[in-house]
């Protein structure tokens, strides 16, 4: 995947021209003209025609490839002006740190994504799961700021302030939940749907991924080395391996006594099994 991704950067560093800035004011505004004209559409028969129906693609309407993003997301007034505000600020502030071009390949791989894990839905479960919105496509959007901008904090429903991490926290539990009860219903093509529609997060954010997993292995080999020198370093000055830091007994003296290192105190602190679960903290 970073391969994929260094190729991406390549080629918008290559061509600029080929994004189309401000593209999120775009999505925005036609997100509120269509919200406006199905209020006075009692038969529903636009917002049918554009959503992303994968049976309907199939068989030649390749217009919904494209138009389902243009459908709102919510069906109350204020809550649709949320959402529309929030995810214009979004997309604003992901185009402006990774200029246009990325930033719109970003978005038209994600809507590509999507539709292809509703194809994938329909030939693996046989179920024809309708898109009537870019939720997928704004999920990736919010998880590529909150990544980016971890410590940012909103105010939920304007009043609790709250950091983007711990939202994108909450959104993946949903994701994953989403994930286990496809898999536990058998439908494997709906469990994997918000993971191939949300690939191009995957892809994006792969040299973060893997720069995290190397220095998360590394810390935990140093402490691993640091942590046998100190034992073997121990064993040659004092003559045994551990020693209770509350009653003082040692693994030289009582053979059979169990020996545990608290994993709650700074530092590593040695007890006996009488005292592994009845100690005062080390905290410094």
């Amino acid at each position: 995947m970073k391969r994929l991704n260094d190729a991406i950067d390549r080629f918008c560093a290559l061509h600029p021209r080929w994004g189309i800035p401000g593209l999120m004011r775009y999505i925005v505004a036609a997100n509120a003209v269509i919200y406006i004209f199905s209020m006075f559409d009692r038969s529903g028969l636009l917002l049918s025609t554009l959503m992303m129906d994968a049976s309907a693609v199939l068989h030649g309407q390749l217009w919904r490839i494209v138009t389902f993003v243009l459908i709102p997301t919510g069906s109350q007034p204020f809550s649709v002006l949320l959402s529309l505000m929030f995810y214009y600020w979004l997309g604003e502030s992901m185009e402006r740190l990774w200029g246009s071009a990325k930033f719109t390949f970003y978005y038209v791989s994600g809507m590509l994504l999507s539709v292809l894990a509703a194809i994938l839905v329909l030939f693996v479960d046989g179920l024809a799961v309708p898109l009537a919105g870019a939720g997928y496509v704004n999920s990736a959007l919010f998880f590529a700021y909150a990544l980016t901008y971890p410590e940012t904090v909103v105010r939920l429903f304007f009043i609790l302030p709250i950091k983007m991490k711990w939202l994108a926290m909450i959104e993946a539990v949903f994701y994953a939940a989403a994930v286990v009860l496809g898999i536990t219903a058998g439908l494997w093509g709906l469990a994997l749907m918000p993971v191939v529609a949300m690939l191009n997060l995957f892809i994006f954010f792969s040299p973060d991924f893997y720069r995290k997993t190397d220095q998360f292995q590394a810390r935990h080999r140093r402490e691993a080395v640091q942590f046998r020198k100190a034992v073997k370093e121990q064993k040659r000055q004092k003559g045994y391996n551990h020693k209770c830091e509350v009653c003082g007994r040692t693994d030289t003296e009582n053979p059979g006594l169990q020996f545990r290192y608290c994993s709650k105190c700074t530092g590593y602190h040695c007890y006996c099994e009488d005292h592994i679960f009845n100690h005062v903290h080390h905290t410094e």
